[in-house]
């Protein structure tokens, strides 16, 4: 039984549709709340298990090595002053048992070439892929329920939810049969069809588990619109070869590659803040009655 212990977050993208917010800080460590992005995927993977994080980094991410490194004089700075809580906040960013292992794309060319970056950490090995910018609030976490998924089946498994027929051209659209509950048999994946020819409404959504046979695949892809080389085109080539299943997955998604995604995650997750929500909720109800 082969089981995942490395999960691969690409966060090397430039993230234009935040700009200037993203012009020197990375859209992974937008803060949603408390917390940046990257944090609640990481959260994520080590709720499943996952000992093993590999950060497919670029230019200007330096602060994603920064925020999931010791602070030292944080540290101490908070200990002096008895601000325990806050230490114990800082001290379990990242648990004792967690590596971080940090590659860097030179180039971006793509979901799909970053990665193929993280091959020789992950070797041959089945792991996970978590996109940052999907932010899925589930219980239990998306990943550990995919995770489970992978145990029963071992095969890769993608995490799909159904979307609307006119926004198809936004996702990977898989042609699946169903297995079982929420479980399905991929026979083909497509890379943004237009609605008119997307074969389901079944989009793949920021959540992937594969075995390492995808690394076969992933140099002969050939690329695509700019120049990119597509994971969903190494998916289709591994279909060949492999079964591999779609999860539509127990949660709720937000889209934090947009604006609009981004602003609800911020007030869901302040809403349910234990610090804020009683505060909060007030607020909204306030300033609704104003609109």
């Amino acid at each position: 039984m082969q089981k995942i212990t490395k999960a691969v977050f690409p966060v090397a993208g430039m993230g234009t549709r935040f700009l200037p917010a993203t012009k020197a800080n990375p859209k992974e460590m937008l803060p949603v709340v408390d917390k940046p992005l990257i944090q609640y995927a990481v959260e994520e993977a080590i709720a499943a298990g996952i000992t093993d994080l590999v950060f497919i980094t670029g230019r200007t991410k330096r602060s994603i090595e920064d925020h999931f490194d010791k602070a030292y004089e944080m540290e101490a700075e908070l200990q002096a002053r008895g601000k325990e809580k806050l230490l114990k906040v800082l001290r379990n960013v990242i648990p004792d048992h967690v590596n971080c292992i940090y590659i860097r794309q030179v180039e971006a060319l793509g979901l799909g070439h970053a990665v193929l970056c993280a091959k020789p950490v992950i070797g041959d090995e089945p792991f996970a892929i978590i996109l940052a910018d999907d932010l899925i609030d589930g219980e239990p976490p998306v990943m550990k329920q995919m995770v489970e998924k992978f145990a029963y089946y071992q095969c890769s498994v993608l995490g799909v939810q159904n979307v609307a027929r006119e926004e198809t051209s936004q996702y990977g659209i898989v042609d699946a049969a169903p297995l079982s509950d929420n479980m399905f048999k991929v026979n083909n994946i497509v890379e943004k069809p237009a609605p008119e020819l997307a074969p389901s409404t079944l989009g793949v959504v920021g959540r992937y588990i594969l075995t390492p046979r995808i690394f076969h695949h992933l140099p002969r892809v050939q690329a695509g619109a700019g120049g990119e080389i597509q994971l969903t085109d190494a998916i289709a080539a591994l279909l060949t070869e492999q079964q591999v299943l779609a999860y539509q997955f127990d949660g709720v998604r937000y889209d934090c590659g947009s604006k609009l995604g981004y602003l609800k995650a911020t007030v869901e997750h302040a809403l349910k803040h234990p610090e804020l929500s009683k505060e909060f909720s007030q607020y909204l109800s306030e300033l609704s009655k104003k609109l």
